[in-house]
């Protein structure tokens, strides 16, 4: 689904991303780990087209095409969705709305017709069934005096709806309770499908705990310098990162 092959990327001047490779099929969770300033968070940007990066090196294949030239709103189109660490909030423009246009804009992008509007009524409700979502949540303004954990069920609610092929969950947990954590990782578990795919990127192994991932990355220094299963992360938890310094340093 998602192929990264030498990936080198730079903000301004300065180049963050020094040779990523990363192989995503779909069916998989990837979780990405890594201290700070290590690049996780622009990886995520990158793959998503946010316009302040650019790509010096390596392509991102998707589906087998290439994206590298396409906008965030095109690769939106395509399929990839991005949650954000700190969600903007948006007011006067409701929940229901704000979904309704993302939807049929895909669509539009597609070529097909908007969604009817008895379908879209029943696609909401069915979606708020399975996240346990209120519907009078709906009517709110996107994330305007949101708590954290409201915040997260928002997005996950949007990606339910939207339906992405894949998913990049950008430090979703960061300074979240427990409660909300439990929020963002059912949802994360009661979307994935045969044919999706999910990349989480965290500091903590505490979201693994609720969301297990098939494969763990550490991402140090713009490289991804070693890969395993959820015992990584475990492993991480307990000595932290400098056990990773003196293996790259050895």
């Amino acid at each position: 689904m998602l192929k990264i092959n030498n990936l080198h990327a730079k903000v301004e001047d300065k180049e963050i991303l020094k040779g990523i490779d990363l192989d995503i099929k779909a069916g998989e969770i990837h979780a990405i780990m890594g201290p700070n300033g290590s690049g996780k968070s622009t990886l995520a940007s990158v793959i998503a087209g946010k316009e302040d990066y650019e790509i010096t090196k390596g392509e991102i294949l998707y589906n087998n095409d290439s994206i590298d030239e396409l906008s965030a709103e095109e690769r939106a189109h395509k399929g990839i969705f991005m949650s954000f660490q700190y969600p903007i909030e948006i007011p006067g423009v409701t929940i229901t709305n704000f979904i309704k246009t993302a939807i049929n804009e895909t669509r539009k992008a597609r070529g097909e017709k908007e969604m009817p509007a008895n379908q879209m009524l029943k696609l909401l409700r069915e979606k708020c069934s399975m996240l346990e979502i209120d519907r009078k949540f709906l009517s709110r303004s996107i994330n305007d005096g949101f708590s954290g954990g409201e915040k997260k069920r928002n997005e996950i609610f949007q990606m339910a709806m939207l339906e992405p092929t894949l998913s990049i969950l950008d430090e979703t947990d960061s300074g979240l309770d427990i409660d909300a954590l439990k929020i963002v990782a059912s949802g994360v578990n009661k979307l994935k499908t045969k044919s999706n795919a999910t990349v989480v990127i965290t500091h903590y192994q505490r979201l693994l705990d609720y969301i297990i991932p098939d494969y763990v990355h550490v991402l140090f220094d713009g490289k991804i310098v070693k890969s395993g299963n959820k015992n990584l992360a475990i492993e991480l938890e307990k000595k932290g990162y400098d056990w990773i310094k003196e293996e790259i340093n050895n």
